[in-house]
Parts: structure tokens; sequence; C-alpha cells
């Protein structure tokens, strides 16, 4: 099969044939129509120092994908051929307290697909039944292809209650933007969007922005003022990694706010700890999805009305992945899927 690899411990990826995975009895083999690029797997091509750090060459790189079921293993009873799924890209121990008491998506002993495993960047992947998500019927295929990014903004947003209250997001990246869109499904009152990229802002505004904001010129304060609020934001969904923009939601919170982060920083953030105790903030580190009550939740959102479409913007076919993975890098990008069936 077709496979995008990283071949050596460097910069690039390669297009290369490679064995069909093979499964084991708890498997399955899927047939990968579409893929979504990821910030890690541009970390991954790039070779950062994360990368360097993290990857073992060589590997089939991706985890966000939808494709159809064509063979399991003996052991699996509830899929079957011609299903339509995608996969949880964690793929935990099943053995450590977490993971018994159902609360796998906290497993200290997590691979990621496409980073600790050969992932799905290729024309077939073989992951654990424990990790396939069957698609509800009328989900679109573009949108299923991207579950995984998109459980990230549905488990980031929803880590507070937002009905009828005032949301910050800080960061409008891919992920951001579906928060955004996830934040108003959800009833927020206001959802103001803070991104210092021109493209990205119009994208939050296409999303269901109240309002956007570039950081670099005008003062979370003065929004706020001009929304009418009286005290700050009740959550903040920190999806950036800048120490500039973390401190800048924390400064804006009402007393008893939370924020949600799920942005990495490449650095070491310093806060005001005077601001988190005297205004009684909770602070929420998010790392992917919720096992799979957030995947339940992605479905039933699509199902009652929510639309994340405009955040995909490029398509290509996978053997034009430098030009995919170039349009991701660009920042002139919302979600970028490549196409394995051509």
């Amino acid at each position: 099969m077709w496979a995008l690899v990283k071949a050596v411990a460097g910069p690039g990826l390669e297009l290369r044939e490679v064995p069909l995975p093979e499964i084991g009895i708890n498997d399955v083999l899927v047939r990968v129509r579409k893929t979504g690029i990821c910030g890690t797997d541009l970390h991954i091509e790039a070779w950062d120092p994360w990368a360097a750090r993290t990857i073992k060459p060589p590997l089939v790189v991706g985890h966000e994908f939808v494709g159809e079921i064509v063979e399991v293993g003996s052991n699996v009873a509830d899929f079957h051929p011609a299903d339509l799924v995608s996969g949880e890209g964690h793929v935990v121990c099943g053995r450590c307290r977490h993971c018994l008491a159902g609360r796998r998506h906290l497993c200290a002993n997590t691979i990621g697909l496409g980073v600790g495993r050969d992932g799905a960047f290729a024309e077939y992947v073989a992951i654990p039944m424990t990790n396939v998500w069957h698609h509800w019927p009328g989900i679109d295929e573009e949108v299923a292809a991207i579950f995984d990014p998109f459980g990230n903004a549905v488990h980031t947003a929803l880590a507070f209650p937002v009905l009828g209250e005032d949301v910050l997001v800080s960061g409008a990246g891919p992920i951001g933007l579906m928060a955004t869109a996830v934040a108003r499904h959800a009833a927020a009152r206001y959802v103001v969007v803070s991104e210092p990229n021109a493209f990205r802002r119009e994208l939050a505004s296409k999303m269901g922005a109240t309002k956007v904001v570039d950081p670099r010129s005008r003062d979370l304060g003065d929004v706020q003022r001009e929304l009418g609020m009286v005290e700050g934001f009740d959550v903040a969904l920190e999806m950036s990694g800048s120490q500039a923009a973390l401190r800048s939601a924390i400064a804006n919170m009402a007393h008893g706010g939370g924020v949600a982060i799920l942005g990495i920083p490449t650095e070491q953030i310093s806060l005001d700890m005077n601001e988190i105790v005297f205004k009684m903030l909770t602070l929420r580190g998010i790392y992917g999805r919720e096992m799979y009550e957030t995947w339940y939740k992605m479905t039933v959102m699509l199902q009652s009305g929510l639309d994340i479409r405009a955040v995909i913007t490029h398509r290509f076919p996978f053997r034009e992945h430098e030009a995919a993975f170039a349009a991701a890098r660009s920042g002139e990008s919302g979600k970028v899927i490549m196409d394995w069936t051509t």
C-alpha cells in the first residue's frame, strides 16, 4: 500500500510503498478514505525538537481519518466490513487504574496513533476494536475525517458549563474554530475570539463568533465594555499555547471562572497566582477527548444542527501531500483534507 512515512530522522516525509498492516484478534483493518492534517503532523514533518525526542523512524504518520472496515480480527463481534468508521487516536493500556475505572482519557500509558505506532496517512490502517468509532447515518464524510480534533474542540469547549455564559477563545486554529462553533451551539451568550491572523479571524466569524479581536491592536477590556459585560469572561478556552494569550485570559476572567487549556506552549509560562487565587479561578488542562463520551456528544450535536464544515478550507489528493502540508503550515487555512481514494 501507499503510505506517508517519516523514513529517517530529519525534516520531510516520504510517500512510499509499505506492507499492509497485520491485524490481531482484537483489531480491525480500515481502508482509509480521507485524512486530516494535524499540528502534530506538522511538527513531525518539520522534525522539530519535540519530534526528534518522540518519533522513532520509520513510522507511518497521521491520526485523523475516516474509512471503511475491510477485515476484523477473530475476537471482534461489534464491527463488520463496510462499516464507516473513524478511530480514537489515543491507544491506551486498558489495565491501569484509570482505564479500569472507565477514565481511559487519563491513561498515563497512552500511545499515539501516527506517533508511537503506525498511523493513518496510508491506504490502510490497523487499530484496536476499542478505538473504533462507528459513524451514525448522515454524518458528512469530511467531517468524519476530522472527528479526532473535533473531539478536542468539544472536550475543551464543554470543560465548563457555557449555557448563557460569556466565552473567550484564544487562538483560532482549526480546533479553536470548531470550539467557537460548539460554544455557540451550546448556547453561550457571547463568544469572543482573540486571534492575530486575519484569515483565521474571518473564519472565526463564519464559525459563529460574536466578535473577533486582533490582540495586538485591541484590549479585551474594551471588548467587554462594548458588549456590556460587567465583570469578565466566565469561561476561557486557551487554544494558542501563547504566554501572552493565557495571561490576558486570566486577567479578563470573572470571579469563579474556568480556564480550559488545550494550547501547548513551547516554553515555560509564569502566571500571576494572585489573579488565580483571589478570583477563585479553575484552570483545567485538556489532552485529547473523553473516550467515548465526547464522540457521542460530537455526533449528537451534528445531528441537532451543529455545522463545522466551514473549518475545512483545503482538499488534496494524497499524492499532493507536499502541497497539502504547505497549505496547513501557511496560516491561510483551516483544516486540510487529503483524499486517499484518488
